[in-house]
């Protein structure tokens, strides 16, 4: 029997937790922040990767939540560290690209100067689920349930302000619907009413509903990509289904705070890279987290944030959303 997610965080807290006494007596430990509670699926990409690290770094490697505001909390906590090679952050593009252009005016920070990216680590797809009692099977004949039931038409996502959101706002643009958001504090209590028929639809990654999807209690409709993810290449795209929106890829990517000492960062990339060409690690990422493992170093990673900050600023403006 494969291990479950609980029984892959398990394993991963017990092994870090008892670094190698050796490592302990010559070299002080990495801390990596997350800035995600335990359990949740930057947590689980997260140690799935950290399990590995020790043996290949030669010293410990301890994982450090500090949960709050998309993230925040972490990458504070980086910034507040000494830049010497012994602090890190992991975080989805949600925390660099969001936070800047959604909140940008409550930061202390701008993760294009005062950040180093390490290396990329996972991409994954977003995707909309929906409750049976739509009744609705793919895009189009959601959009036509919503038509037709006006008023009660809505999506619900983990938090406000993030890409969930605004793909949600895009999707409602481009098929010309009334789709209000309704946030939740975090996935599990919108999956629970999605299951429960309370909310009609979601958008998130698939972690939390492609199992549900599977046993038949909600219908993945489609998933905001360009192409089809060899993840679940059975779920169909918006734009194969006339509905182009395709800027819904998520990743998870590794920083440092800028300042780091460049071996430190090389040393810390060649790790990562080598983490991911682990079979167990592709197997653990696909099958029980629904991500694909997928390494892109700092250059690479720099490219693709910046490139996300311009495709999203326009459409966080012209959206008109105001960060309270």
């Amino acid at each position: 029997m494969k291990p479950n997610r609980r029984q892959i965080l398990l394993s991963c807290g017990a092994l870090l937790a008892l670094p190698h006494a050796a490592w302990a007596q010559s070299k002080p430990a990495i801390r990596i922040l997350v800035g995600f509670p335990p359990g949740g699926a930057t947590d689980a990409i997260t140690r799935v990767v950290a399990d590995r690290l020790p043996n290949l770094l030669g010293q410990p490697v301890i994982i450090d939540n500090k949960p709050g505001v998309g993230g925040r909390m972490a990458a504070d906590a980086v910034l507040s560290a000494p830049a010497d090679g012994l602090t890190f952050m992991v975080a989805p593009n949600a925390t660099p690209t969001f936070q800047m252009l959604v909140f940008g005016h409550q930061i202390r920070w701008n993760i294009l100067k005062d950040f180093t990216p390490v290396a990329a680590v996972a991409s994954y797809p977003l995707g909309m689920g929906v409750a049976l009692n739509t009744g609705a099977t793919n895009a189009r004949e959601f959009i036509e349930w919503v038509n037709k039931n006006p008023g009660k038409g809505s999506f619900g996502t983990p938090g406000l302000g993030g890409q969930n959101a605004f793909l949600g706002v895009q999707l409602a643009k481009t098929a010309g619907i009334d789709l209000p958001v309704t946030p939740y504090k975090g996935s599990p209590p919108m999956v629970n009413d999605l299951l429960g028929g309370h909310v009609p639809s979601a958008i998130s990654l698939m972690d939390g509903m492609m199992a549900h999807h599977r046993a038949g209690k909600i219908r993945v409709i489609g998933i905001f990509t360009k192409a089809r993810s060899p993840l679940m290449p059975d779920i169909p795209t918006f734009a194969e289904q006339g509905i182009d929106v395709t800027s819904g890829e998520g990743w998870t990517g590794m920083w440092a705070r800028a300042g780091t000492p460049a071996a430190d960062i090389e040393r810390m990339q060649k790790a990562v890279q080598q983490v991911l060409q682990m079979p167990e690690v592709k197997e653990q990422m696909s099958q029980r987290l629904w991500v694909q493992p997928h390494f892109r170093n700092g250059a690479e990673m720099d490219a693709l944030q910046r490139a996300e900050l311009a495709h999203w600023e326009p459409i966080i403006k012209a959206s008109g959303f105001k960060a309270e």
